[in-house]
């Protein structure tokens, strides 16, 4: 038995590899690979996948690994700064698209009761998918990515009441009191979760760290174990894993668990991905293609716009409510659960499960390129977007005062020139897109802006006339790209310094204009061996400047920052 299911892991794998490979040499997103490799090893194709266990249990690891990570990448803070924008583009997109989906079902032909299930399984948009996208794209700190964390955790929460309440309403035994019950325990469970990690892990955090293979145990074993204990309550193990993952942001080492943890959730998440592939029950997929066009449709165009519509009501810019929309724009796991149930139960027939899971399929697929492209589609669309933005956002942005210093990022590397810009008594600006360093700068009270230095029109919002030096931290190439090309075609084309972390992508930024490209690690070399030289030399004091440094270091602590942790160099 065990040569088997080894054998038949090895296959999957080996063909899950092979449609990576293809997916990159076409130049489209793996995620549409491991799904195809799902449909291909299930029972739609070849129907290689026998050991549905072991790939169920591989894939829950891989989700729990995935929202642990995620949720150590935000700041515990997070769900109280955006927990108003949160509820109500959560609960208000359920809501529209649900009523809109009712309509559109019911003029299709469907009965009420199957139109009902159809409809709400089309309000809920995947976590898994979703994080999984905005993490490959680098964008957990972006404003548009925590309002999007935020109204998943609303859905999850809705969805997990509808799962809970549905088979108790048909049996007749569900009473309001059972659902207070839950969601007391929820609650009570969150606090104890946050209680434990601040006055518990982070004072035991001394002791495990010292060894990465303890700090690497105890941190699986936090984030695995609180996702059952929601799991045993009857919530899900993704909200579980991610308010885990939350509550051990406050430790120094998140930055150390959250490389370690990487290549575990990179594999288990890719099985996760295969099984949901080879789960699809397709049917006779060609009779309900066009009702699945049309119910596709809502959800690629129709959640879309009803999120930018209350975002821009809410005062958000049309770049940020275009980004978070393109985050519901496929449907859930949940909702292939959801109706699921409903045949279980009677009330939908299994043509009704093909159709969502085909759906669901168009939906995912379609996504995907929106949400990782969505740069791409709003350099395209901007011009069309401006009635979804009030004429006076609540969003802040650049305006457009002229300043002798221009900085883009105000994070570590961005720290160093945020204190001499500030000594230097001219004014300055510092553009940030993670709202957390934002308040940070606030607080300290250093003048900036929130703005993606990637969006074009905020780039041509700022007067470079006057500037007497630009400033970009942010290691994206075609960002840098874009920040040169705008300042070139200005009259007195400040000079400017960029950073890379590749030696051909700072050869690019030369050839683009750049006055001095960063490469961190060749300059911290260079720096340490000119100061290793003055050592030997014995031409100052060693002891003045170790304290100098460590009090810097510990300013650069104080501010929340630490070094990123690299696991191999290149």
């Amino acid at each position: 038995m065990s040569t088997e299911l080894f054998t038949e892991f090895g296959v999957i794998l080996v063909i899950a590899s092979a449609m990576a490979l293809l997916m990159r040499m076409l130049r489209q997103p793996l995620i549409i690979g491991h799904i195809i490799t799902g449909l291909l090893v299930g029972p739609f194709a070849f129907d290689l996948l026998r050991s549905d266990d072991i790939f169920i249990l591989f894939s829950e690891l891989g989700v729990a690994f995935l929202l642990f990570s995620v949720g150590l990448s935000l700041d515990p803070r997070v769900l109280k700064d955006y927990g108003l924008v949160a509820v109500v583009t959560g609960v208000g997109q359920v809501v529209v698209t649900t009523l809109a989906g009712l309509g559109i079902t019911l003029l299709l032909g469907f009965e009420l009761v199957p139109a009902l299930y159809i409809s709400v399984a089309l309000a809920f948009s995947s976590t898994i998918i979703i994080l999984k996208l905005i993490s490959d794209k680098g964008d957990l700190e972006k404003l548009y990515a925590k309002i999007s964390i935020g109204f998943l955790l609303v859905q999850d929460l809705i969805a997990i009441l509808l799962l809970f309440s549905i088979p108790l309403i048909s049996a007749g035994t569900g009473s309001l009191a059972d659902f207070g019950i839950t969601l007391l325990q929820a609650i009570g469970l969150t606090a104890a979760v946050f209680v434990t990690a601040r006055f518990v892990l982070a004072r035991l955090h001394p002791y495990f760290s010292r060894s990465f293979e303890l700090l690497f145990l105890v941190a699986t074993a936090w984030g695995l174990g609180i996702a059952v204990l929601f799991r045993e309550i009857g919530f899900s193990l993704e909200v579980g894993a991610l308010i885990a993952g939350i509550a051990l942001a406050i430790l120094p080492s998140r930055q150390e668990i959250h490389a370690r943890l990487m290549p575990l959730r990179d594999f288990f998440i890719v099985l996760f991905f295969i099984l949901l592939g080879a789960q699809m029950i397709l049917g006779n997929w060609m009779d309900l293609l066009l009702p699945a066009v049309i119910l596709s449709l809502l959800v690629l165009i129709g959640n879309p716009l009803i999120l930018m519509v209350i975002m821009g009501l809410m005062g958000y810019r049309k770049k940020t409510s275009l980004q978070t929309g393109f985050t519901v724009a496929q449907i859930s796991e949940f909702s292939l659960i959801l109706v699921a149930l409903g045949l279980s139960l009677g009330h939908v027939s299994q043509d009704v499960l093909s159709m969502v899971t085909l759906v669901g399929l168009i939906t995912i697929f379609g996504s995907t390129y929106l949400i990782l492209y969505s740069d791409w589609w709003y350099a395209r669309l901007e011009k069309y977007l401006r009635v979804f933005e009030k004429e006076k956002p609540t969003e802040k942005r650049q305006h457009s005062r002229q300043y002798d210093f221009v900085l883009f990022g105000g994070g570590r590397i961005g720290f160093d020139f945020v204190s001499m810009f500030a000594d230097s008594e001219k004014p300055f600006v510092v553009i940030e897109y993670d709202p957390e360093i934002i308040k940070q700068l606030q607080y300290r009270g250093i003048p900036c802006e929130y703005g993606d230095a990637g969006d074009l029109d905020l780039l041509e919002s700022i007067d470079f006339e006057g500037a007497e030096l630009v400033v970009s931290t942010v290691p994206d190439l075609n960002t840098n790209l874009l920040i040169l090309d705008i300042i070139r075609q200005t009259k007195s084309q400040p000079p400017t310094m960029v950073v890379a972390h590749s030696i051909s992508n700072a050869l690019a930024l030369y050839e683009a204009g750049a006055a001095y490209v960063v490469l961190p690690h060749f300059l911290g070399g260079k720096q340490a061996s000119s100061l290793a030289k003055r050592f030997a030399a014995e031409a100052f004091d060693i002891h003045v400047i170790r304290r100098r440094h460590i009090s810097y270091l510990k300013d650069r602590l104080s501010q929340g920052q630490e070094h990123p942790v690299i696991e191999r160099y290149r």
